[in-house]
């Protein structure tokens, strides 16, 4: 479409050969352009492409049917399966889309069964813990957090953070939650912990720690966010509660939040409708409470 630059550049004393040159354009299309200029319909494309691209500057993040109907509020009407084919000629690309997990690499197939099948509960501490990993960004880069959910009282039993995400940032997490337990008296073997199909959790590192403590891995499928989505939900809560609440400029500083969040306002603080109004540590305190009552 820029053929016709070339043909007003000539009109102002321009030659072809020149402009060409300039704009590395070859000669022989542009002669053609001149002699079959643009058709009605190519200049109509033209700038409904103009206008996708107009929308999508205003928002990288809008797909093809947000940029369709913006296109339409601007005065040029085309059907979402035009917006799609002129978005997908010109690369115009939602930034939603292109985001990536990790390198691009598709997860591995799930090296535990899934002894959970989405059934979030149990009748005593150690019985299902779940387990994830998240990233937050910082304006040093990201940060990584691996966390330990029992699924009794939903505290979070253990966690690790790194500015890296290797398997011992899962192995990190799962000797932290065991040594907690463990410090408050409580043995966590045949305790099950559940996880998605992530490398560090599918990691020889991890299958032997498992088997260290006396634990059973049990895995979601590849792609199935549902099956861990009790552990999904804690970080929605951190999301809202801490991610979302300012720009954090170092990882310290991110890491320090994080911590203090979940210690001090989610554990202690934060009453939850599945335990009665209780908070995490105030329903494992009544259970503890009312065992050593009834001994």
């Amino acid at each position: 479409m820029i053929y016709p630059l070339v043909s007003e550049l000539a009109e102002d004393g321009i030659p072809v050969t020149v402009a060409c040159r300039v704009l590395k354009l070859a000669r022989q299309p542009c002669y053609r352009c001149r002699e079959s200029p643009v058709t009605d319909a190519e200049w109509i494309q033209a700038h409904r492409i103009n206008a996708l691209h107009d929308a999508h500057g205003e928002d990288p993040t809008f797909g093809y049917r947000f940029l369709a109907h913006e296109a339409r509020k601007s005065g040029w009407r085309m059907s979402r399966r035009t917006a799609w084919s002129l978005c997908s000629e010109s690369g115009i690309l939602s930034a939603a889309q292109r985001r990536r997990r990790g390198k691009g690499k598709k997860a591995g197939p799930p090296v535990f069964d899934d002894h959970v099948q989405r059934i979030f509960a149990a009748d005593a501490p150690n019985r299902v813990w779940l387990t994830d990993i998240s990233e937050h960004p910082t304006g040093e880069g990201k940060l990584y957090c691996c966390a330990i959910k029992d699924v009794y009282s939903n505290r979070i039993v253990g966690y690790s953070i790194s500015d890296r995400m290797p398997s011992m940032l899962a192995v990190d997490a799962l000797s932290n939650a065991v040594t907690r337990r463990r410090i408050e008296g409580q043995d966590v073997a045949g305790c099950i912990l559940h996880a998605d199909s992530g490398s560090q959790f599918r990691s020889r590192k991890m299958g032997h720690a498992l088997n260290r403590h006396g634990m059973v891995g049990s895995m979601g499928r590849v792609g199935a966010a549902g099956d861990n989505a009790a552990m999904e939900s804690f970080w929605s809560l951190l999301q809202t509660n801490v991610l979302n609440q300012r720009r954090w400029t170092t990882r310290q500083e991110l890491r320090l939040a994080i911590v203090v969040w979940i210690e001090r306002k989610y554990h202690r603080q934060r009453p939850q409708d599945s335990l009665d109004g209780l908070t995490p540590i105030e329903h494992e305190h009544k259970i503890t409470t009312s065992a050593a009552a009834a001994a």
